[in-house]
This record gives structure tokens, C-alpha cells and sequence, in this order.
């Protein structure tokens, strides 16, 4: 019997985001472990406050009212382990996403190998890299050390030298770098992780250990074809816990709390998504998750288990929001509107986003721009992200989008938004999936506190990875013609045998209802030498297709989607696209 399996050990999962801090109750009902309530607060690292511990208190005594259970002793600590009278949990994670992206110097041997390996790394985790130190760093040491110096980085991560490969030139350039941490305060020191020639690593100690907080990973590039991000991402978890440890007051305290296993809220996150690959009922499918916040936005795409983490804080949707216009342009946020907003007005909300990231749309115009700007920070995140992606023979082309499946997606402006139509419709717009998937949401925020909890209670995280809300199957084709071209024959089989045909033709959105606990068979034709995930022109067949709120949502509008140059006919056509969604 299942409870025979399942020992009754509650957890508590507590995550600090930029904004909100919410404390989640998981516990054992009926044999299997469920997620119970969520309790929510203003996350107070920041003034007046500048001390998390009180928006942690605030949001676990939510969830004491909800629940009517006793988590908090007297000392205002969580009880642990759980008592005979109910009080208390018997295990506690934590993640952490609040404060300001770690600075980083990445340091390498070519700019265009090592270097570059050491600044994928640091986008595994919530930092910038500010400066990079490489062989083709034309800048003596002098210079070096002064960069370092007037920077003040809080990692410096140390690549270079394939394994039993260059040594003279690593050294070279560690010298620099143990020479600018002997020269900071003691308290001051930056973290250093070195990823780089193994063989080196003694040497590496001589020099560094005693002037900076060291930590070793194995080679990032052991060789020229070859870059392993994973085994040194797990260290720049504990570098970033270290650091938030010391930035910000409270962090130790939960910490202790998880006993010493806080976790980046994206590296938890990129473990569940990593989880849904290995277990997808469809082998020939990959993973994507996709996490809008305000402290950044997080791409996580796992191939057969294989992660490809991107942690983008120049991507948010918080206080760095007033920066996005370096990477984009106000014309294309605007391109997404469905109501005429100038281009100051969209500075204006920018700077006041930036300045106030706590804020929600007060009216029309607000929450048409923010659903607009979460749509280019995703294409944003997404086309950085996908450099990184493996590339599968008789993928459509290189510029779109692998075929994943599922897609999950969080943060609040794509799980609270008013209806489940702008949700599809934003992920649909921003990401541009092809051929054959499934979307959800992750709207409780649950994915990283599962992945948090999968060290210490791995039968939770598997119980409860499937709790997330399905939005529906989407089906795009991949392909160009003239407006109004039939570009794909649908044929669905029902549970009941019934069947029905429907031609869908280019430029369209299309949704064929399926119910929400009803299932059935896709048989897909492209016409006009369209892609719908077999090649052009090629057709098959799904079974066993799960029924959602959108049902089966057929998107021709083609890929790469193409929108009107003209303003008005793209706001009416956006305007149409929402209301076939019910948006």
C-alpha cells in the first residue's frame, strides 16, 4: 500500500524572493504527500527593515492561520522536529533569490573558450559579470589588479588551461588575481573558484589559499570541444549561499534552519525541470522551464537530463527594469501592445517599476504593458539561453526553438494574470514553441521548493512534481505562405469514438476544445509543405492527448511569428489572438 511507503515527515519550504517571501506547508494525506497551504509577505531585505528574518516570520504566520498549525516557537524559531501535540514540521528547506546579482570577474585563457566557459558558469546563478581577464587582455598586471580592485567583485571565477594542457600562462594570470585579494581587506576577500587545469591545483593553493576564500571544481573545459558546466555549478550554489550569507542579515539564520542546504532559487528550480526530463512520458521530447521574477528571469532547458541553466538578472522585471532599454527598444515592447501607448509613457513606467518593483497594474494600459514587457524580457532570456542549446538533427532551423515538452512556467506576471488566456498567450508569443507540446504553469511556485527538498526527501519532490496546472497541448507549425493558406489538417479521435476534422489555415489561432479529464488521438497533416514536428509536409499521429482548459490550442501563425508593421492592424490582430483564448 502506498502509506507503507511514505514516512509522515511534513516540510516546510521557505523561499525569498526580491518581492514576496512565502513559506509553503507539505505533509502526508491519505499516503501520499500533498501540498497543503502557502503563506505570503513582503520579502524585508530592503529598508526599513534590511533584515529578511521579518517577512519570514510574517509569511509563516500566514501560514499558522491557514492551517491552524503551530510552526514558530516562543524564540520565533521553526519547530523542529514535529511534536505529539501537531506543533511543527519535521524538515525545513529554504531558497533564495533577493538582493543584488553577484559581481563577478571571470578569468580565462582565450576570451573565446575558457573566458567564455567561466561567464556560462556565472549565468547559472543571479550575477553580472563585470569585468573579464583573459590572455587577449591587452591591460598589464598593474591595470589588472586595479580592475579588481576598484570593482570589488564578489567571485572571481578562475578558468583556463585544458586538463595536463597550458600552465605558464594560468599561472600568469593568477598572479593577478592573488595579488588584488591580498590586497583587500581581510573581511573583503572575494570568493574564488577555480575550475580550471587540475593539474594545477596545488599551485593554485600556494597562491590563493591564504589570501582569499578558495574553492575547486573540476575543469570547466578539460578540452577545446568539450565544456562540463555542472559539477562546478553545484560549488557556485555554495559560493552564492556564502555570499547572500554575508550581504544580507537573516540568511544565516535560515540557513540554519535548512540545515546549511540553502539554495539558489534558480538552481532548485533547473533541478525540477532536469527531473521532468528524465521522467517525460515522451523520450524523443526535452524540458523547458521558464521563470519570470522580479529578480530575474530563468531559463532552464534540460535535454535527457543534461540542464542548460541561464539566470538573467539584466532580464527583470524589478529593479534593474529600468535598464531592459539597453537590450531592447521601446518600439519593441510596443510591438505587443493592444492599446496605443507612447514611448515616453513606457520610459515613464520603466524608471517607476524600477523605483517601485512591489507595484501591480492598476489599470488597463498598466497590465497591457506589463504582459508586453514579460514577453521581451522571455525572447530576451530565451535567445541567450538557446546558444547554449544542443542541436538536434532535422530540427526545424537553428533560429527556433527546440521541441520540448512540457513547458512550465512561474513567476506572477504569467501564473496571477487575469485569465488563463493572457497566460497562453504570453508564453505562447514570447516563446514560440514548434510542433508538439504541452504547457503549464507552476502557479503556487512549488518547483523550487521541491527542488530544494529533493536531497533531504526525495519521495516529496517525486509525489508532488506532477502538481502543477496544465494550461493545454499546442500544436505550431513551422512554415511561410500567403495569409489564409491551409497549412494543417487536424483529425481528433474522442474516448467516445467520435471524430472531427478541421482545416486551419496560416495567419490563425485555433482552439479545439478537450476537457479537463478527457483524452484523446491528434492525426496531423501540414498541407503547403508546412512542419508540425515531422518534417515539411510530413504528418503523424499523438495518442493519448490530455485534456486542459484550452484543450487542443493549433497555433499556424508561423515561426518565426511575424506581426503587422502597421500599429493599428497589430493591435486588432493581437486584440483577435486574445479573444480566441478568451483573453
Amino acid at each position: 500500500m502506498a502509506t507503507s511507503l511514505v514516512t509522515a515527515d511534513s516540510m516546510l519550504a521557505i523561499d525569498v524572493g526580491t518581492v514576496n517571501t512565502r513559506a509553503l506547508l507539505f505533509d502526508v494525506v491519505e499516503g501520499k504527500y500533498r501540498f497543503l497551504a502557502l503563506g505570503k509577505a513582503p520579502t524585508t531585505a530592503g529598508a526599513p527593515f534590511r533584515h529578511i528574518s521579518e517577512g519570514v516570520h510574517l509569511a509563516i504566520e500566514q501560514l499558522q492561520t491557514i492551517t491552524g498549525r503551530k510552526l514558530l516557537g516562543e524564540d520565533q524559531r521553526v519547530i523542529i522536529p514535529s511534536q505529539a501535540d501537531g506543533s511543527g514540521v519535521d524538515g525545513c528547506v529554504a531558497t533564495i533569490s533577493a538582493g543584488n546579482p553577484l559581481k563577478v570577474v571571470a578569468v580565462g585563457l582565450l576570451e573565446d573558450i575558457s573566458a567564455q566557459s567561466a561567464q556560462n558558469l556565472a549565468s547559472a546563478t543571479y550575477a553580472q559579470v563585470v569585468d573579464v581577464l583573459s590572455m587577449n587582455d591587452r591591460r598589464k598586471q598593474a591595470a589588472r589588479i586595479d580592475s579588481i580592485l576598484r570593482l570589488r567583485p564578489d567571485v572571481i571565477i578562475v578558468a583556463g588551461g585544458t586538463e595536463k594542457g597550458a600552465s605558464h600562462s594560468v599561472m600568469n594570470l593568477l598572479e593577478s588575481v592573488g595579488l588584488a585579494c591580498y590586497l583587500f581587506p581581510e573581511a573583503d576577500r572575494p570568493e574564488v573558484l577555480y575550475a580550471g587545469n587540475q593539474s594545477l591545483t596545488d599551485d593554485v593553493k600556494t597562491i590563493l589559499q591564504s589570501f582569499s576564500f578558495l574553492h575547486l571544481a573540476p575543469n570547466l573545459r578539460p578540452t577545446f570541444e568539450v565544456e562540463q558546466l555542472g559539477p562546478a555549478q553545484a560549488e557556485l550554489a555554495q559560493i552564492y549561499r556564502i555570499a547572500r550569507s554575508k550581504k544580507i542579515a537573516g540568511v544565516k539564520e535560515l540557513d540554519a534552519w535548512a540545515g546549511g542546504n540553502l539554495m539558489p532559487t534558480a538552481s532548485a528550480f533547473g533541478r525540477m525541470i532536469r527531473c521532468h526530463s528524465r521522467f517525460t512520458p515522451n523520450p524523443g521530447k526535452s524540458s523547458l522551464g521558464v521563470d519570470v521574477g522580479a529578480s530575474a528571469t530563468t531559463i532552464a532547458a534540460a535535454f535527457a537530463g543534461d540542464l542548460t541553466l541561464g539566470v538573467y538578472p539584466q532580464f527583470s522585471l524589478g529593479e534593474r527594469i529600468s535598464g531592459l532599454l539597453s537590450y531592447t527598444s521601446t518600439e519593441e515592447i510596443a510591438r505587443w501592445l493592444t492599446v496605443e501607448i507612447s514611448d515616453d509613457t513606457i520610459r515613464n513606467y520603466l524608471y517607476n517599476k524600477s523605483i517601485y518593483p512591489t507595484t501591480i497594474p492598476a489599470t488597463a494600459e498598466d497590465l497591457a504593458l506589463e504582459q508586453a514587457l514579460a514577453r521581451v524580457v522571455m525572447r530576451l532570456a530565451l535567445r541567450k539561453a538557446s546558444s547554449n542549446f544542443p542541436r538536434k538533427p532535422g530540427a526545424a532551423a537553428p533560429s527556433f526553438l527546440p521541441s520540448f515538452d512540457p513547458i512550465i512556467a512561474s513567476g506572477s506576471v504569467i501564473t496571477c494574470a487575469p485569465t488563463r488566456g493572457q497566460s497562453l498567450l504570453m508564453l505562447l508569443d514570447a516563446l514560440q514553441p514548434t510542433g508538439y507540446t504541452s504547457i503549464w504553469l507552476d502557479q503556487y511556485n512549488l518547483l523550487p521548493a521541491l527542488g530544494a527538498a529533493a536531497t533531504v526527501n526525495p519521495l516529496l519532490t517525486v509525489q508532488e512534481a506532477s502538481d502543477a496546472v496544465p494550461l493545454g497541448v499546442v500544436v505550431s507549425v513551422v512554415g511561410e505562405a500567403s495569409y489564409g493558406t491551409p497549412a494543417l489538417r487536424v483529425r481528433v479521435t474522442y474516448e467516445t469514438g467520435d471524430t472531427a476534422t478541421k482545416e486551419v489555415k496560416y495567419g490563425a489561432l485555433e482552439v479545439i476544445p478537450l476537457p479537463v479529464g478527457k483524452s484523446a488521438s491528434l492525426s496531423l497533416q501540414p498541407l503547403h509543405r508546412f512542419d508540425a514536428g515531422w518534417g515539411q509536409g510530413h504528418g503523424g499521429s499523438v495518442k493519448n492527448v490530455p485534456g486542459g482548459p484550452f484543450g487542443i490550442v493549433i497555433d499556424a501563425r508561423g515561426r518565426p511569428l511575424r506581426l503587422a508593421s502597421d500599429p493599428v492592424k497589430r493591435r486588432e490582430l493581437l486584440k483577435k489572438w486574445l479573444w480566441v483564448v478568451g483573453g
